[in-house]
C-alpha cells in the first residue's frame, strides 16, 4: 500500500510532467516575421513620427499587447525593422564595397544598384533610413539614423584611402570630399525616387555622378 505522503509525492510529480508538457501562456495567433515586415513598409512609407501605434496595429493586424508583447514599444519596433531593412534592403552597398576592386567600381555599382532598389514595385521608393528621419522629433531615433548615414561615408573614405594608398586614386585626393559626395549622392537618389524619379532617371544619374570620379594618375587640383 502507498501511503498518503508517497501518494502525494506521485500525484505532485504527475501534476509537473503534465504541466511542462503544456505550452506556458497563450500562443501568439500571428506570424512575427508578417506582422515585422509590414510594420517596416509602414515606417518606410510615412516615417517614424507619422507611423503612431494605432497605424502600427491596424497594419500588422494585432492588437496593442500583442505589439508590445512581441516586439515592446514603437521605439524597440523600428529598431528592429531598421537591423532587418539593412539585411533584407539596404546591404547592396556593403556587398559593393566588400566585393569590387577599387572604390570607384564598388561606388558605381551601389548607385546602379541604388537605383533598381529604390525604384522597385512592392515596397516604397527611396531609403527608409533617410526617409525615417524625416519631421522626427525623437532625438534617440534622429541619433540612431544619423550615425547609420554617417558609418556609410566612414566606410566609403576607408574605401577611398586605401585606393589613394594602392596608387588606383591620385595621392592628392580629397578623401573626407569624395567620401560625403557619394554620401550625398545616395541620399539625393532616394529623395528624387520618393519624388517619382525612374529607374532609368536614376541610372542616367548614376552615370553623371561617376563620370567626376578622379582616375590613377589624374590630378584632382
Amino acid at each position: 500500500m502507498v501511503s498518503d505522503e508517497g501518494a502525494g509525492r506521485s500525484g505532485a510529480a504527475r501534476a509537473e510532467a503534465g504541466s511542462a508538457r503544456r505550452p506556458r501562456g497563450r500562443p501568439r495567433s500571428f506570424d512575427r516575421e508578417t506582422a515585422l515586415e509590414k510594420a517596416l513598409l509602414a515606417f518606410w512609407e510615412h516615417g517614424y513620427e507619422a507611423t503612431s501605434v494605432s497605424d502600427l496595429t491596424r497594419v500588422m493586424d494585432i492588437g496593442a499587447p500583442s505589439l508590445y508583447a512581441a516586439f515592446g514599444d514603437k521605439r524597440s519596433l523600428f529598431d528592429e525593422v531598421v537591423r532587418v531593412y539593412g539585411a533584407r534592403y539596404g546591404s547592396f552597398a556593403e556587398r559593393a564595397l566588400a566585393e569590387e576592386p577599387t572604390a570607384r567600381a564598388a561606388v558605381g555599382r551601389m548607385l546602379r544598384e541604388a537605383a533598381t532598389v529604390y525604384t522597385e514595385p512592392g515596397h516604397p521608393h527611396g531609403c527608409l533610413v533617410v526617409h525615417a528621419a524625416a519631421n522626427c522629433s525623437n532625438p534617440e531615433v534622429e541619433q540612431s539614423l544619423r550615425e547609420r548615414r554617417t558609418a556609410n561615408i566612414v566606410a566609403f573614405e576607408r574605401r577611398i584611402r586605401d585606393d589613394i594608398a594602392t596608387g588606383a586614386l591620385p595621392a592628392d585626393t580629397d578623401a573626407g570630399a569624395l567620401a560625403r559626395y557619394t554620401g550625398a549622392m545616395i541620399q539625393g537618389m532616394s529623395q528624387q525616387a520618393r519624388d517619382g524619379a525612374s529607374r532609368e532617371e536614376l541610372e542616367a544619374l548614376a552615370e553623371i555622378a561617376m563620370s567626376v570620379w578622379p582616375r590613377a594618375g589624374t590630378p584632382t587640383g
